[in-house]
């Protein structure tokens, strides 16, 4: 089996590469921009840090979007931090920037929420950046498999200033974890082969490698 780790040059992909070697040392993880190599690799491990901006002027560089956009629809695929913000319709990030539209909804500073932060909310640091916890969400009785062997509730590690609220129904249905920093947003979204989360399971202990195992296992199926 072979993963493949999207490299952009954005956010600290040696890490993602080692930790899922860690957990799948059967894999053969490889860290690339080759279309040929997405298009041939069993998954794929879409992150992201940083800009919005900088990740899509990149994604465009590379002539990845229509890969990514393909692969979305027929291999297993994880998205991490701004590989999840991608996903969605629009982020306001640098001026505004339209997203890959896998998800309706919006990606917004912290700050730009409504109802508005109150004054004590205000005074929160951002980026958020530390510990916080995720309410694992399904919409059926069963958890999505990739929450497998994770306590509800566990902490995962954050760094961002902007976060993904659903704009529809038809999104909050494939909402798979919350998280709360003076509002609600979501931590983990996922449809069919696709999942991914705001955090970072490379930076997040036990609990992160898990996930990542959870992945390397996955057949695509929830």
């Amino acid at each position: 089996m072979q993963i493949a780790v999207v490299d952009l040059g954005i956010g600290n992909l040696r890490s993602v590469k080692q930790a899922l070697s860690h957990v799948a040392p059967d894999a053969d993880v490889i860290v690339t921009d080759k279309q040929a190599d997405l298009l041939s690799a069993d998954k794929i491990v879409l992150p992201g840090q940083g800009a919005v901006g900088s990740w899509f002027q990149a994604l465009h560089d590379r002539e990845l979007r229509p890969v990514i956009q393909k692969a979305i629809e027929q291999k297993p695929m994880l998205g991490i931090c701004v590989g999840m913000q991608a996903l969605f319709s629009f982020c306001e990030e640098d001026g505004g920037i339209d997203g890959l539209g896998v998800f309706d909804g919006e990606v917004r500073h912290f700050r730009n929420f409504h109802p508005p932060l109150d004054e004590q909310q205000q005074k929160m640091k951002i980026p958020q950046m530390g510990w916080n916890r995720v309410q694992q969400r399904s919409a059926s009785d069963q958890s999505h498999p990739l929450w497998q062997g994770i306590e509800d509730h566990a902490y995962f590690y954050f760094v961002h200033s902007y976060c993904a609220n659903s704009g529809s129904a038809d999104t909050d249905e494939a909402v798979y974890g919350l998280a709360d920093y003076g509002h609600e947003f979501i931590a983990a979204v996922g449809r069919g082969s696709l999942f991914a989360v705001q955090f970072h399971p490379e930076k997040s202990h036990q609990d992160g490698l898990q996930l990542l195992k959870n992945f390397a296992r996955w057949n695509g199926e929830s």
